[in-house]
């Protein structure tokens, strides 16, 4: 190819501008293996990167896009063949290096994972890092002791990309899943999904003494602030929290009470920095006992590259359900 066309992202003052560019290879950051994209996808990340709405891009200008899945074009590592149907996610992609928002990628090798028996390129981005995040979430929550015996788990942030995607995996797993949420519209979609119960904020008391009523064996935390607090409270012994997420806020106040009467965890999950022994065994749980069921329903949303910057505002406002799909075929 000569040239192929590419969403990209400029320093703009204090702000940032993102336009569809024209670009060639030479323009993208170094790389050992050249991938042609059919699929990306928009997280909140994303959203952000290309609004300018937090500081994500450490360097300008940058592709965006955190996410892309496609085929091997040319490898300088040897374990990657043209034709090769393979993802990258995270990884520094539309942070310090050219993302996935282009018909063409060039990545590290370390970075790429082969897409796993059981998945194709387009489903690897209906899960993509939203995905691959909830998997790592429940994989280190079950490596910490939880199963669908223990007792219930709450999913915060239930209708969004990650939120709905733990959901049905935590469900399929024969959890008792609770959904929390703001969209109390949505609960008819959480109850497809898998959930036992749907609470919605705001519509219930959390209470404010150090320690609530023991509830949840486990919880995936899209939200932070006030609900990750309330989940420190109510947490039954030794359960565990999965951080995952900022939404509501970045801040957390509680008391250590939880964590040495009841022995309750908060697990960070970075998506980001995740070894590639780690990530090729979540990817590879992604591929079978973790399979979302309703996959389709939950990523049903798909935008091509010319129309992606029409697709940030409703993240950034918080009117998205589910996953939106970004297809790079030209």
């Amino acid at each position: 190819m000569s040239t192929f066309k590419a969403f990209r992202i400029h320093q703009a003052g204090k702000g940032v501008e993102a336009r569809l560019e024209d670009l060639s290879l030479d323009d993208l950051g170094p790389g050992d293996v050249v991938i042609r994209g059919h699929w990306s996808s928009i997280n909140y990340k994303d959203a952000l990167a290309a609004t300018g709405k937090g500081r994500i891009l450490r360097r300008f200008p940058l592709v965006g896009g955190i996410d892309v899945a496609g085929e091997v074009v040319s490898s300088e590592d040897p374990r990657y063949r043209p034709g090769d149907a393979v993802l990258v996610t995270g990884c520094g992609l539309s942070e310090e290096h050219d993302g996935g928002y282009a018909e063409y990628s060039r990545v590290r090798g370390d970075w790429v994972i082969p897409v796993p028996d059981g998945l194709d390129t387009r489903a690897a981005m209906q899960l993509g890092t939203a995905g691959f995040t909830a998997g790592l979430a429940i994989h280190r929550l079950e490596h910490n002791g939880l199963a669908p015996d223990k007792g219930p788990v709450i999913v915060t942030g239930a209708t969004g990309g990650v939120g709905s995607l733990a959901l049905d995996m935590l469900a399929g797993r024969g959890y008792a899943v609770t959904a929390l949420t703001g969209k109390a519209a949505s609960a008819d979609y959480l109850r497809e999904l898998g959930a036992a119960e749907v609470l919605v904020r705001g519509e219930f008391e959390m209470g404010t003494r150090p320690l609530e009523k023991a509830t949840w064996a486990g919880a995936v935390d899209n939200l932070g602030g006030e609900t990750l607090a309330w989940l420190t409270r109510t947490m039954d012994w030794w359960g565990s929290i999965a951080s995952i997420g900022l939404a509501q806020s970045h801040e957390l106040h509680t008391t250590v009470m939880p964590f040495i009467l009841r022995g309750a965890n908060i697990l960070g999950v970075n998506s980001v920095a995740t070894p590639r022994d780690l990530r090729l065994q979540v990817w590879a749980r992604l591929a079978s006992d973790l399979k979302p069921r309703h996959l389709h329903q939950i990523a049903d949303n798909v935008v091509s590259l010319s129309e992606i910057a029409t697709a940030f505002d409703a993240y950034i406002d918080g009117a998205v359900r589910g996953r939106t799909l970004v297809d790079l075929r030209a």
